[in-house]
Protein backbone atom coordinates (compact mmCIF):
# COMPACT_ATOMS: atom_id res chain seq x y z
CA UNK A 1 0.00 0.00 0.00
CA UNK A 2 1.00 3.62 -0.36
CA UNK A 3 3.35 4.64 2.44
CA UNK A 4 4.48 7.82 0.71
CA UNK A 5 4.20 10.14 3.72
CA UNK A 6 6.04 8.10 6.33
CA UNK A 7 8.77 6.95 4.00
CA UNK A 8 9.34 10.38 2.48
CA UNK A 9 9.69 11.74 6.01
CA UNK A 10 12.26 9.03 6.68
CA UNK A 11 14.17 9.89 3.52
CA UNK A 12 14.03 13.58 4.35
CA UNK A 13 15.27 13.20 7.93
CA UNK A 14 18.00 10.85 6.79
CA UNK A 15 19.08 13.34 4.16
CA UNK A 16 19.45 16.12 6.74
CA UNK A 17 22.11 14.18 8.60
CA UNK A 18 24.18 13.53 5.48
CA UNK A 19 23.51 16.57 3.33
CA UNK A 20 25.83 19.06 4.98
CA UNK A 21 28.91 16.81 4.90
CA UNK A 22 28.35 15.32 1.45
CA UNK A 23 26.68 18.14 -0.47
CA UNK A 24 29.87 19.10 -2.27
CA UNK A 25 30.25 15.53 -3.50
CA UNK A 26 26.59 15.18 -4.47
CA UNK A 27 26.71 18.29 -6.61
CA UNK A 28 30.29 18.01 -7.83
CA UNK A 29 31.29 18.55 -11.41
CA UNK A 30 32.40 14.93 -11.53
CA UNK A 31 28.94 13.57 -10.74
CA UNK A 32 28.19 12.39 -14.27
CA UNK A 33 31.50 10.55 -14.52
CA UNK A 34 31.02 8.96 -11.10
CA UNK A 35 27.56 7.69 -11.96
CA UNK A 36 28.60 6.44 -15.38
CA UNK A 37 31.46 4.46 -13.89
CA UNK A 38 29.56 3.08 -10.94
CA UNK A 39 27.46 -0.04 -10.74
CA UNK A 40 24.42 0.99 -8.72
CA UNK A 41 22.10 -1.65 -7.31
CA UNK A 42 19.41 0.53 -5.84
CA UNK A 43 17.49 -1.27 -3.13
CA UNK A 44 19.02 -4.64 -4.03
CA UNK A 45 19.13 -7.06 -1.14
CA UNK A 46 18.91 -10.78 -0.57
CA UNK A 47 16.87 -9.89 2.49
CA UNK A 48 13.92 -8.66 0.40
CA UNK A 49 11.44 -11.51 0.67
CA UNK A 50 8.96 -10.60 -2.07
CA UNK A 51 6.79 -13.66 -2.62
CA UNK A 52 3.82 -14.76 -4.67
CA UNK A 53 0.80 -15.80 -2.60
CA UNK A 54 -1.17 -17.51 -5.40
CA UNK A 55 -3.74 -14.76 -5.97
CA UNK A 56 -4.62 -13.13 -9.30
CA UNK A 57 -2.86 -10.29 -11.06
CA UNK A 58 -4.49 -8.00 -13.62
CA UNK A 59 -3.56 -10.04 -16.69
CA UNK A 60 -6.56 -9.27 -18.93
CA UNK A 61 -6.69 -6.04 -20.95
CA UNK A 62 -7.49 -3.40 -18.36
CA UNK A 63 -10.49 -1.10 -18.64
CA UNK A 64 -9.68 1.89 -16.47
CA UNK A 65 -12.49 4.13 -15.23
CA UNK A 66 -11.68 7.52 -13.68
CA UNK A 67 -14.00 9.19 -11.18
CA UNK A 68 -13.13 12.87 -10.83
CA UNK A 69 -14.44 13.82 -7.39
CA UNK A 70 -14.76 17.53 -6.63
CA UNK A 71 -13.82 20.53 -8.75
CA UNK A 72 -10.91 19.86 -11.06
CA UNK A 73 -8.63 22.08 -13.09
CA UNK A 74 -9.02 20.95 -16.74
CA UNK A 75 -5.29 21.37 -17.31
CA UNK A 76 -4.54 18.96 -14.48
CA UNK A 77 -7.06 16.50 -15.86
CA UNK A 78 -5.37 16.59 -19.26
CA UNK A 79 -1.98 15.90 -17.68
CA UNK A 80 -3.31 12.87 -15.82
CA UNK A 81 -5.13 11.53 -18.89
CA UNK A 82 -1.93 11.81 -20.93
CA UNK A 83 -0.09 9.80 -18.29
CA UNK A 84 -2.74 7.07 -18.49
CA UNK A 85 -2.51 7.06 -22.30
CA UNK A 86 1.29 6.84 -22.02
CA UNK A 87 1.14 3.49 -20.19
CA UNK A 88 0.21 1.67 -23.40
CA UNK A 89 1.53 4.05 -26.05
CA UNK A 90 4.89 4.52 -27.69
CA UNK A 91 7.02 7.52 -26.80
CA UNK A 92 10.76 8.25 -27.04
CA UNK A 93 12.87 6.03 -24.80
CA UNK A 94 12.85 5.98 -21.82
CA UNK A 95 9.07 6.09 -21.79
CA UNK A 96 6.20 5.45 -19.39
CA UNK A 97 5.40 2.25 -21.28
CA UNK A 98 9.05 1.18 -20.88
CA UNK A 99 8.62 1.75 -17.13
CA UNK A 100 5.46 -0.41 -17.17
CA UNK A 101 7.43 -3.31 -18.68
CA UNK A 102 8.98 -3.91 -15.26
CA UNK A 103 5.49 -4.23 -13.76
CA UNK A 104 4.64 -6.72 -16.51
CA UNK A 105 7.27 -9.18 -15.26
CA UNK A 106 4.84 -10.24 -12.53
CA UNK A 107 2.67 -13.26 -13.32
CA UNK A 108 -0.18 -15.27 -11.84
CA UNK A 109 -0.16 -19.01 -11.11
CA UNK A 110 -0.92 -19.78 -14.78
CA UNK A 111 2.16 -17.86 -15.89
CA UNK A 112 0.13 -14.98 -17.36
CA UNK A 113 1.86 -11.62 -17.14
CA UNK A 114 0.26 -8.37 -16.04
CA UNK A 115 -1.34 -6.75 -19.07
CA UNK A 116 0.30 -4.10 -21.18
CA UNK A 117 -3.05 -3.05 -22.62
CA UNK A 118 -4.52 -0.30 -20.44
CA UNK A 119 -7.52 1.52 -21.86
CA UNK A 120 -9.15 4.63 -20.44
CA UNK A 121 -12.68 3.34 -20.93
CA UNK A 122 -14.81 5.88 -19.11
CA UNK A 123 -14.91 8.94 -16.87
CA UNK A 124 -17.38 10.19 -14.28
CA UNK A 125 -17.51 13.74 -12.89
CA UNK A 126 -18.78 14.13 -9.34
CA UNK A 127 -18.54 17.90 -8.97
CA UNK A 128 -21.48 17.95 -6.56
CA UNK A 129 -19.41 16.25 -3.82
CA UNK A 130 -22.06 13.54 -3.45
CA UNK A 131 -20.44 12.20 -0.29
CA UNK A 132 -19.20 15.49 1.14
CA UNK A 133 -15.79 17.11 1.24
CA UNK A 134 -14.39 14.95 4.05
CA UNK A 135 -14.18 11.27 3.17
CA UNK A 136 -13.39 8.12 5.09
CA UNK A 137 -11.59 5.29 3.36
CA UNK A 138 -14.85 3.41 3.06
CA UNK A 139 -16.47 6.44 1.42
CA UNK A 140 -14.23 5.85 -1.61
CA UNK A 141 -16.18 2.66 -2.31
CA UNK A 142 -19.46 4.52 -1.93
CA UNK A 143 -18.26 7.06 -4.52
CA UNK A 144 -17.64 4.18 -6.93
CA UNK A 145 -21.14 2.85 -6.24
CA UNK A 146 -22.61 6.29 -6.97
CA UNK A 147 -20.67 6.48 -10.24
CA UNK A 148 -21.98 3.12 -11.50
CA UNK A 149 -25.60 3.63 -10.38
CA UNK A 150 -26.10 7.36 -10.98
CA UNK A 151 -29.39 7.86 -12.80
CA UNK A 152 -28.96 11.63 -13.20
CA UNK A 153 -25.86 11.34 -15.37
CA UNK A 154 -24.35 8.72 -17.61
CA UNK A 155 -23.30 5.95 -15.21
CA UNK A 156 -20.03 4.10 -15.55
CA UNK A 157 -20.33 0.40 -16.33
CA UNK A 158 -19.84 -1.97 -13.42
CA UNK A 159 -17.13 -4.22 -14.78
CA UNK A 160 -16.09 -7.07 -12.45
CA UNK A 161 -14.18 -8.90 -15.19
CA UNK A 162 -11.41 -6.50 -16.19
CA UNK A 163 -12.39 -3.14 -14.72
CA UNK A 164 -10.20 -0.96 -12.51
CA UNK A 165 -11.73 2.11 -10.87
CA UNK A 166 -9.63 5.15 -10.06
CA UNK A 167 -11.03 7.77 -7.68
CA UNK A 168 -9.18 11.10 -7.84
CA UNK A 169 -10.08 13.77 -5.30
CA UNK A 170 -9.60 17.49 -5.88
CA UNK A 171 -7.61 19.98 -3.84
CA UNK A 172 -10.49 20.88 -1.49
CA UNK A 173 -11.39 17.31 -0.53
CA UNK A 174 -9.98 15.86 2.67
CA UNK A 175 -9.62 12.11 2.94
CA UNK A 176 -8.98 10.02 6.04
CA UNK A 177 -5.23 9.74 6.70
CA UNK A 178 -4.39 11.87 3.63
CA UNK A 179 -1.23 13.93 4.23
CA UNK A 180 -0.74 12.20 7.56
CA UNK A 181 -0.13 8.56 6.67
CA UNK A 182 -0.98 8.13 2.98
CA UNK A 183 -0.97 9.93 -0.35
CA UNK A 184 -2.97 7.21 -2.05
CA UNK A 185 -4.07 3.61 -1.56
CA UNK A 186 -5.59 0.67 -3.40
CA UNK A 187 -7.95 -2.10 -2.34
CA UNK A 188 -11.00 -3.96 -3.64
CA UNK A 189 -14.69 -3.15 -3.26
CA UNK A 190 -17.08 -4.95 -0.94
CA UNK A 191 -20.18 -6.51 -2.55
CA UNK A 192 -22.27 -5.04 0.28
CA UNK A 193 -21.37 -1.54 -0.98
CA UNK A 194 -20.78 -1.83 -4.72
CA UNK A 195 -22.48 -5.14 -5.49
CA UNK A 196 -19.34 -6.92 -6.72
CA UNK A 197 -15.66 -7.18 -5.94
CA UNK A 198 -13.53 -4.99 -8.20
CA UNK A 199 -10.07 -3.49 -7.66
CA UNK A 200 -9.79 0.25 -7.20
CA UNK A 201 -7.31 2.93 -6.23
CA UNK A 202 -7.58 6.40 -4.76
CA UNK A 203 -5.11 9.29 -5.09
CA UNK A 204 -5.60 12.83 -3.79
CA UNK A 205 -4.36 16.12 -5.18
CA UNK A 206 -1.87 17.43 -2.62
CA UNK A 207 -0.92 20.76 -4.19
CA UNK A 208 -2.69 22.90 -1.61
CA UNK A 209 -2.86 20.49 1.33
CA UNK A 210 0.54 18.83 1.68
CA UNK A 211 2.86 19.19 -1.31
CA UNK A 212 5.86 18.71 0.96
CA UNK A 213 4.57 15.28 1.91
CA UNK A 214 2.94 13.96 -1.27
CA UNK A 215 4.59 15.89 -4.11
CA UNK A 216 8.18 14.78 -3.46
CA UNK A 217 10.64 15.75 -4.91
CA UNK A 218 8.93 18.91 -6.24
CA UNK A 219 8.25 20.25 -2.76
CA UNK A 220 9.43 19.67 0.78
CA UNK A 221 7.88 20.18 4.25
CA UNK A 222 7.30 23.77 5.33
CA UNK A 223 9.54 23.37 8.36
CA UNK A 224 12.48 22.46 6.12
CA UNK A 225 14.86 25.03 4.70
CA UNK A 226 16.51 22.81 2.09
CA UNK A 227 15.36 20.41 -0.66
CA UNK A 228 16.29 16.72 -0.74
CA UNK A 229 19.84 16.06 -2.00
CA UNK A 230 19.88 15.90 -5.78
CA UNK A 231 16.51 17.60 -6.13
CA UNK A 232 17.94 21.00 -6.99
CA UNK A 233 17.00 22.90 -10.11
CA UNK A 234 19.45 24.65 -12.36
CA UNK A 235 22.43 25.50 -10.20
CA UNK A 236 21.53 22.84 -7.63
CA UNK A 237 20.22 25.20 -4.99
CA UNK A 238 16.47 25.16 -5.54
CA UNK A 239 13.75 22.58 -5.47
CA UNK A 240 13.34 20.50 -8.63
CA UNK A 241 10.64 21.98 -10.85
CA UNK A 242 7.72 19.79 -11.96
CA UNK A 243 7.77 18.79 -15.64
CA UNK A 244 4.11 19.68 -16.21
CA UNK A 245 4.11 22.93 -14.29
CA UNK A 246 2.30 21.97 -11.10
CA UNK A 247 3.89 20.22 -8.10
CA UNK A 248 0.54 18.85 -6.96
CA UNK A 249 -0.39 17.12 -10.19
CA UNK A 250 3.15 15.96 -11.00
CA UNK A 251 3.53 14.53 -7.52
CA UNK A 252 0.10 12.96 -7.88
CA UNK A 253 1.17 11.19 -11.07
CA UNK A 254 4.06 9.48 -9.28
CA UNK A 255 1.67 8.33 -6.55
CA UNK A 256 -0.74 7.18 -9.26
CA UNK A 257 2.04 5.17 -10.93
CA UNK A 258 2.85 3.64 -7.54
CA UNK A 259 -0.76 2.58 -6.96
CA UNK A 260 -1.32 1.26 -10.49
CA UNK A 261 1.78 -0.94 -10.20
CA UNK A 262 0.62 -2.34 -6.89
CA UNK A 263 -3.07 -2.83 -7.68
CA UNK A 264 -2.04 -4.67 -10.84
CA UNK A 265 0.34 -7.01 -9.02
CA UNK A 266 -1.75 -7.41 -5.86
CA UNK A 267 -5.38 -6.54 -6.66
CA UNK A 268 -7.02 -8.68 -3.98
CA UNK A 269 -4.10 -8.40 -1.51
CA UNK A 270 -3.20 -12.06 -2.00
CA UNK A 271 -0.67 -12.01 -4.84
CA UNK A 272 2.74 -10.26 -4.82
CA UNK A 273 4.00 -8.73 -1.58
CA UNK A 274 6.68 -9.06 1.08
CA UNK A 275 5.97 -9.67 4.74
CA UNK A 276 3.65 -12.01 6.56
CA UNK A 277 0.72 -9.66 7.17
CA UNK A 278 -1.60 -9.22 4.15
CA UNK A 279 -3.34 -6.34 5.92
CA UNK A 280 -0.08 -4.37 5.83
CA UNK A 281 1.84 -5.73 2.84
CA UNK A 282 5.06 -4.32 1.46
CA UNK A 283 4.38 -4.24 -2.26
CA UNK A 284 6.47 -3.80 -5.40
CA UNK A 285 6.45 0.00 -5.31
CA UNK A 286 6.80 0.28 -1.52
CA UNK A 287 10.23 -1.33 -1.87
CA UNK A 288 11.44 1.57 -4.02
CA UNK A 289 9.97 4.65 -2.37
CA UNK A 290 11.93 7.79 -3.18
CA UNK A 291 14.05 6.14 -5.92
CA UNK A 292 13.75 7.77 -9.35
CA UNK A 293 17.14 7.10 -10.89
CA UNK A 294 20.51 5.37 -10.58
CA UNK A 295 22.14 5.91 -7.21
CA UNK A 296 18.83 6.86 -5.61
CA UNK A 297 18.05 6.24 -1.98
CA UNK A 298 18.57 7.79 1.44
CA UNK A 299 16.91 11.03 0.40
CA UNK A 300 18.68 11.31 -2.97
CA UNK A 301 16.25 10.91 -5.90
CA UNK A 302 18.92 9.44 -8.15
CA UNK A 303 20.26 10.40 -11.53
CA UNK A 304 17.40 11.94 -13.51
CA UNK A 305 17.13 14.25 -16.48
CA UNK A 306 17.18 18.00 -16.05
CA UNK A 307 15.41 20.25 -18.49
CA UNK A 308 15.35 24.01 -18.78
CA UNK A 309 14.37 26.11 -15.78
CA UNK A 310 15.20 23.32 -13.33
CA UNK A 311 12.61 20.84 -14.61
CA UNK A 312 13.25 17.25 -13.52
CA UNK A 313 11.92 14.09 -15.18
CA UNK A 314 12.85 10.46 -15.81
CA UNK A 315 10.43 9.20 -18.50
CA UNK A 316 8.73 10.47 -21.65
CA UNK A 317 5.03 10.26 -22.45
CA UNK A 318 2.62 10.95 -25.28
CA UNK A 319 2.29 14.42 -26.84
CA UNK A 320 5.80 15.33 -25.78
CA UNK A 321 4.96 14.99 -22.08
CA UNK A 322 7.61 14.30 -19.49
CA UNK A 323 6.97 12.68 -16.14
CA UNK A 324 8.83 11.89 -12.94
CA UNK A 325 7.70 8.54 -11.55
CA UNK A 326 9.30 6.34 -8.93
CA UNK A 327 10.93 3.04 -9.77
CA UNK A 328 9.47 -0.35 -8.85
CA UNK A 329 11.01 -3.64 -7.78
CA UNK A 330 12.28 -5.72 -10.70
CA UNK A 331 11.89 -9.43 -9.82
CA UNK A 332 14.44 -10.49 -12.43
CA UNK A 333 17.21 -8.08 -11.43
CA UNK A 334 16.13 -8.24 -7.76
CA UNK A 335 16.46 -4.53 -7.29
CA UNK A 336 14.61 -1.30 -7.94
CA UNK A 337 14.73 -0.44 -11.60
CA UNK A 338 13.49 2.02 -14.17
CA UNK A 339 14.15 2.57 -17.88
CA UNK A 340 16.37 5.57 -17.16
CA UNK A 341 18.84 3.38 -15.26
CA UNK A 342 22.50 3.88 -16.12
CA UNK A 343 23.43 0.22 -15.58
Amino acid sequence: MQKQLLQCLFFFLLSLSFFSSFSSLAFSLNQNRQFNEAKNYEGSSDLVDLRYHMGPVLASPMNLYIIWYGHWNPTHQSTIRDFIYSLSSQAPYPSVSDWWRTVRFYTDQTGSNITGNIILSGESFDSSYSHGSYLSRLDIQSIINTAVTNSNHRALPLNPHNGLYLVLTSSDVRVQDFCRAVCGFHYFTFPTIVGVTVPYAWVGYSGSQCPGMCAYPFAWPDYSKMPPPGAGGVGGGNVMHPPNGDAGVDGMISVLAHELAEVSSNPLVNAWYAGEDPTAPTEIADLCMGVYGSGGGGGYVGKVYKGSRGVGYNVNGVKGRKFMIQWVWNPVRRRCFGPNALD
